[in-house]
């Protein structure tokens, strides 16, 4: 994947420029120093420098209210958790998973759902979140991660204050 991320090449768009640092951090990266920053990032609850989790970030703990939302959604969208792991449904890469099942197709969901699962999942916290990552300063190829997802959110803000 870090290969793969090396490859990417960006424009003077602000998403494009995140792509090509993000690109850059990844050439510089190997295996092993990312699965280091990321251990130093998010091992363990509460051990590592981030709790990437929407619990965390909207009420201060975890397994908190809008986890169980998120739960009564999934349930809704018949969206199984799978056994094989422990993370709580409301971690940001499972949420960003989602959000891309839903605005690719993967999930048979009515039209708007993602709008819908944006602003009620992701949009009052996640944004916080990739500054948080961006600004970790032991972090090198993870905050090129969270300049992307900023970015990147940035974005998905402006287009769903669209009208649908």
């Amino acid at each position: 994947m870090i290969e793969r991320l090396a490859l990417l090449r960006g424009d003077a768009s602000p998403l494009g420029a995140a792509h090509a640092a993000l690109a850059e951090a990844a050439a510089r990266a190997d295996e092993a120093s990312a699965s280091r920053e990321y251990f130093d990032l998010f091992a363990g609850l509460g051990q590592g420098a981030l709790l990437p989790y929407a619990s965390h970030y909207l009420t201060g703990s975890l397994y908190g209210r809008p986890l169980a939302r998120l739960r009564e959604t999934f349930r809704r969208l018949g969206i199984e958790r799978d056994r094989g792991h422990s993370e709580p449904e409301d971690h940001v890469a499972i949420l960003c998973e989602i959000m891309a099942g839903l605005i690719g197709g993967d999930f048979a969901a009515p039209a708007g759902t993602d709008r819908e699962f944006f602003e009620k999942h992701l949009a009052r916290w996640i944004r916080r979140f990739f500054v948080d990552l961006e600004n970790v300063k032991s972090a090198d190829f993870y905050a090129r991660v969270g300049a992307l997802g900023r970015t990147f959110i940035d974005v998905e803000t402006e287009a769903f204050a669209f009208p649908a």
